[in-house]
């Protein structure tokens, strides 16, 4: 009898308590993540279009996004 292949296991965090910051586009990101007033804010990134931010800095975040002339949309 062949024996089947082990299958790999794709490493999962799971993140609680948090806001998620999606852009359109990476370059994006990364100019936000250089603005030192918003880059302070974010806890963590998840992807290359993904912020986390804390739950507590989601209206500093928003606040300053809109400053910087950039349109947020809060899901829930």
């Amino acid at each position: 009898m062949a024996e089947e292949p082990r299958k790999s296991r794709i490493p999962v965090k799971l993140h609680r308590q948090v806001t998620l910051v999606e852009t359109i586009d990476p370059h994006l990101t990364e100019e936000l993540l250089a603005h030192r007033p918003l880059a302070r804010l974010v806890a963590g990134r998840l992807s290359d279009r993904v912020l986390l931010v804390h739950p507590d800095e989601e209206t500093a975040v928003l606040e300053e996004l809109r400053r910087l002339g950039h349109a947020a949309r809060v899901a829930r």
